[in-house]
């Protein structure tokens, strides 16, 4: 049995004003600095995808499905679905960890302002975990998706760009995402609500 190790290491940063504590959204770089992860709420569940990458072009190579290991890892989803726990700063869900292409379960717990703490553990041991330091701050939520950060279950609200329906969905997310790239061009990752692979399994 392993333990989940996602990435090591450190990066400070001080800058993130008190009124942002205990709110899991933002980007947050990893422990070794290799890449940043974007967390927000997408229709009741936080969800994390990679949004920067210190060395470009990674791909999901040991993905144990075949026909995911040419995806691009940046954009890729790692934190899934993960929901508050009733009466504490928690959300907990799985992990998926690209370098070895396992999904572990996993909690996130803001322990201040500034620093996130991830835990992952195989069958409930063995479990590892590291720190990630915040670099941008939290993403305002949709009134009607708020459900995360209230720990109210799923179901009925949907944001609006985030979850399409099946039958409008490609092209609302197709037009969201174009908005977005007109108001951020540096940013190739843009809203992670309207990424295929978290629209397709925020419903």
């Amino acid at each position: 049995m392993r333990t989940a190790s996602i990435f090591s290491g450190v990066f400070l940063l001080s800058s993130v004003a008190p009124a942002f504590a205990l709110d899991p959204t933002g980007d947050w770089r990893v422990a070794d600095g290799v890449a940043n992860v974007r967390v927000a709420q997408c229709n009741g569940s936080m969800w994390g995808v990679i949004s920067w990458e210190k060395e470009p072009g990674g791909h999901d190579t040991h993905n144990p499905d075949p026909s995911k290991r040419n995806r691009p890892t940046l954009g890729m989803p790692i934190l899934l679905d993960m929901t508050k726990k009733p009466d504490a700063d928690q959300w907990e869900g799985h992990v998926y960890n690209a370098k070895d292409g396992q999904t572990y379960s996993s909690t996130i717990t803001p322990t201040d302002p500034n620093h996130l703490e991830i835990k992952g553990c195989v069958l409930g041991f063995l479990c590892g975990g590291e720190t990630w330091t915040r670099v941008g701050p939290p993403i305002p939520s949709n009134p009607v998706n708020s459900m995360a950060k209230n720990g109210a279950p799923k179901g009925g609200a949907h944001h609006p760009a985030a979850a399409p329906s099946r039958t409008t969905g490609a092209a609302t997310a197709h037009s969201g995402a174009q908005r977005h790239v007109a108001a951020h061009p540096n940013d190739p990752v843009g809203d992670i609500c309207l990424l295929p692979d978290i629209a397709g399994l925020a419903h």
